[in-house]
Order: C-alpha cells, then structure tokens, then sequence
C-alpha cells in the first residue's frame, strides 16, 4: 500500500502513572515517587530521577539509592481515571481526539493547524489550554503517524512533513517499546530503528511473526494503519443494554468484559484484529458519552476490557478534584454500552502455534469459561499462577479468567534454606493449628538456634485423634522481611510422613505447630 501517514499531533504527559497518583491520591509528585509493577520501577518523579532512581529497578535497589523514596503501586484503571478531564480539555480545541493510553491522546494535525495558525501555534495552544484547564503540564509532539509522533512528544518536537524516516533511524530499538524484540535485536547486531527497517520485509515477517512485521513498518516511519486497513462490516459493532442502570465501577468492569468478549470474537471471525476502539454509552438521563483509544498492537480481548473498564470508571468517578477539572461525574447510570471497532487490520500473516496454543480448542474453551463467569460470577473461574515467594503460600497465585496472569511476588533465586522438589501438592488456604509431641508425650520445641528437642513421633491435627509420624525431615529456617516489622516473618518448616502413608508439611512460628500443605 502506498502513501505516507496521516499528519499527527500528539499529547504527552511526563510520568503520568506518578501524577495520576497525586491527582487521585494525593501523593506529592514534586517529592520523590516510583511506581512499581510486579516490583519493578514503571515511573518515577524528577525528584526520584535525582537520586538515581530508573525505570526497571527493582523496589529494593530503588530504596537503596532515596530512601526517602514513596513507593505507588501502579494502577492503570487511576492512570485512566485521572487523564479522562485532559482528555475533555484538548477536546474543546479540537475534534477527534483518540487516547493511545493514559497519560498520552493524538488528534489529526491538519484541522488544529489550520484554524489555530499552523502546527507549531496549535502545539502551543493546547499545552498552555491544558495546563490552564487542569494544572498538568504536557509536551507536544508533530510528526507523520501516531508512532513517531509519540517519540516527537518526548522531545517536545515538530518533525516536518517527509522527515519522519530520517528522525527515527537514529533511535535506539527500545523505542519501539517492545522489550523482548529489542533485546533480540541487540544480540543480533541490530541496534537502530534505522538498522531495523533495512532490513528486508520478508525476513522480518519470517524471522519475527506478525507483531514484528508491524515494529518494521512503525521502524521505517510507516504507521499500522495503512496496514491492509478496510472499514470492519457493520454487524462487527457490539451493544448492550441495561434494565439497571450501571453507575458503580464493579458492575461496569464486569459488563466490559463480557462486551469485550463479543466483539472480540466478532473480529476473530472475520479475520480482523482491532487496532482503534470507540467506545460510546448512553446514561438513564439521555446523556452520551464517547471516547476513542489507539493502539499501536493488536487489541486482544483482555485488551479491550482493559480500555473499556478504564474508560467507564473515569466517565463513573467524574471530576479528579484539581481546579478547573471537567468533566463532571454523569447525572445518571449508564443504559447502554456500545463498541466500536474503528480500525482494524487483516490477521492473514497470524499463525497457530506450532502445538495448537492458538487454535480452536484453546478458544472453545476460553469461551466456556467465560459463560461460566457470566452466570457465577467473575471470581467463580480462577487459575493459579506461579511467582516467588519462600512458602508454598507465596508461590501461588489465583486470579480469575481473563485477568492479568501477574504474580503476587518476583521470583526468588535458589537459596539455602528452600524446601527440596517436589512441591506439595495441596497448600491449605489457612493453615490448620497442630500439636506435635515426643515419645514420652511431651511437647516438640524448637530454639532460636533451631535445636529440636526430641524426634517428633506424634501429630495431634486440631481436635482431631493423635497420628503417629514414622518418619521427618527438617527443620528449613525461613526469618524473611526482617526489615519490615509489618511483614517479618520468624518460622521453621518440616517434612512429616504418618503411619497411614499422608506426607504433611508442618511449620512452627511462635512456638505454634501448623499444617501448611500436603504432599502428593
């Protein structure tokens, strides 16, 4: 397809996920603040930045270097609350308006140049309308698509028309935001956007699969979209309605999954994936609201829920509070949702995987599971998922279908003190208090220096009948936290095998007796 892309002008943010924190929780951004994901920094303020703190440190390193620092957990459905009235404010200069993601929104640059006197002088105006508006500082970027203009807005630039190419090829690939292909790339030689989009096509789509044929195209300065874009069929848009009114957040989440599911499949049909979403809803009062997300991937299902659940708590929760700050929370509970697949692209160079992951098995039962949830509930399908952690507890994760598989903790390194393979194969979810006696009858102990006073040969399980240990191992020291007297956990684990064959997990805190998990 030829053709450059479209002229854009992009809305940027700094630390957004930080600001959107003070916005909603009224933690000081001009101190110094990191917002962690999966115990990782994500952002940071300029304060932090001060002290040393970057993106992807760890939260304990990170405290090592400001231990002054605040730490945020990040929440995309805040950072989404929160941007919601910048959104309504760029809105009143100009039409259009699409959010790539919270934090940064993009409008087509040729309008606002026109009536507002060229690009520069429209740049200039919704910064300084912004920051009258909503007391948040932006930075602007112009260039020829979203991808690049994005990048333009981190410098606070003006890319003109036909330099896009020659402004990306000095960039370095973790630009393109795709950390797994940028660390690939890098062992591969390849270290420039530049180096990137010399390569041949072919080999890209071969070597790399769909997504990374979509990264070449942005590389080279060519946005997605003219990638085999057409307008979705009619019948591809979704709509539900409502006899009660949704006006709380929960109900709203739990709507735009299944609507989400819908459309996605919808899509999957069809051959399409989405690219751009509009979402549009109607309140009990006849009020209509609508608002449109880009995104430079492909938009999954989970992906969809995401960006609709967003959207509905920030039109849900209203105003942010700050001076001046609209919009205002609707007068009534919303009635009907509709989606909207705006744009989309041909799935033609997707492929299952090599044993099966992405065929039709997979979705018969994704789509199984997710009736499920319709009829019981969300919370009524989990699966487990696995992390770190020093207890069998820890290490387990149950989040519901369709839910981001993040683990509770990062994983743990191999130490001393683990527990040897294998894993036991039920872990309680409260552990069941125990006695543990001696041959003579009296009760097991353990010493600060983990001496065990006798061998253990019986095991009294709540008020249940006394059960006798024909063997053990043990103990496994675990003292954990101990620098935070909140979490800090002081205990010592055993491996027991009873006379009828059970293998128990057993640990001792605070000289009580526990029975954590049971072996296989």
């Amino acid at each position: 397809m030829t053709g450059s892309p479209a002229r854009t002008l992009l809305l940027w943010c700094p630390d957004w996920p930080v600001l959107a924190a003070e916005i909603v929780d009224g933690v000081p951004a001009t101190g110094p603040v990191a917002v962690l994901h999966a115990n990782r920094v994500v952002a940071c303020s300029e304060r932090a930045r001060a002290e040393g703190v970057r993106r992807g440190l760890r939260k304990r390193e990170a405290q090592g270097r400001c231990p002054q620092l605040t730490v945020v957990e990040y929440d995309p459905g805040r950072d989404a609350r929160a941007f919601e009235p910048v959104v309504a404010a760029v809105e009143e200069l100009v039409a259009g308006v699409e959010v790539v993601r919270p934090g940064a929104c993009a409008v087509a640059a040729r309008g606002p140049g026109r009536y507002l006197g060229g690009e520069e002088a429209a740049a200039e105006r919704i910064i300084e309308h912004v920051a009258q508006s909503c007391l948040v500082e932006s930075q602007v970027g112009i260039a020829d698509g979203v991808f690049a203009a994005g990048l333009a807005a981190r410098a606070g630039r003006v890319v003109a028309p036909g330099g896009t190419p020659e402004f990306l090829a000095g960039l370095p690939v973790e630009a393109l935001g795709r950390s797994a292909l940028a660390d690939l790339l890098r062992r591969l030689g390849v270290r420039t956007l530049g180096d990137f989009a010399a390569l041949p096509a072919g080999d890209v789509v071969a070597r790399f699969g769909f997504d990374g044929a979509l990264a070449h195209r942005l590389a080279a300065g060519r946005d997605h979209r003219p990638l085999a874009v057409r307008q979705p069929p009619a019948d591809l848009t979704v709509t539900a309605g409502y006899d009660e009114p949704i006006d709380r957040v929960d109900a709203a989440a739990f709507a735009a999954r299944a609507l989400a599911e819908q459309l996605h499949e919808g899509l999957a049909g069809h051959g399409l994936a989405c690219t751009r979403l509009g979402i549009e809803a109607v309140t009990e009062h006849g009020q209509e609201l609508h608002r449109v997300w880009r995104h430079d991937g492909l938009l999954t299902a989970a992906a969809i829920a995401d960006r609709v659940r967003w959207q509905l708590d920030g039109w849900l929760s209203g105003s942010n509070g700050r001076t001046g700050a609209r919009p205002a929370r609707p007068t009534a509970g919303i009635i009907r949702l509709r989606l909207v697949p705006d744009g989309v692209i041909a799935q033609a160079g997707l492929q299952a995987g090599l044993w099966g992951e992405a065929g039709e098995e997979r979705e018969r039962a994704h789509r199984a599971l997710s009736r499920v949830q319709g009829i019981l509930g969300p919370e009524a399908v989990v699966t487990a998922v696995l992390g770190g952690g020093r207890s069998p507890a820890d290490q387990v994760r149950l989040v519901p279908w369709g839910d981001e598989r993040l683990p509770a903790r990062p994983g743990v390194p191999p130490w001393p003190g683990r527990l040897p393979a294998p894993a036991p194969a039920v872990v309680l979810p409260s552990p069941l208090a125990a006695a543990v006696h001696d041959a003579v009858g009296e009760a097991v102990t353990i010493s600060a220096r983990l001496a065990v006073s006798a061998p253990p040969t019986r095991l009294v399980v709540g008020t249940g009948q006394p059960a006798e240990i024909v063997g053990w191992a043990g103990p496994w020291p675990v003292d954990e936290r101990w620098w935070s007297p909140a979490e800090a956990r002081r205990r010592a684990r055993f491996q027991v095998c009873l006379a009828d064959g059970t293998a128990l997990l057993l640990a001792v805190e605070a000289g009580q007796w526990l029975v954590e998990a049971i072996y296989d």
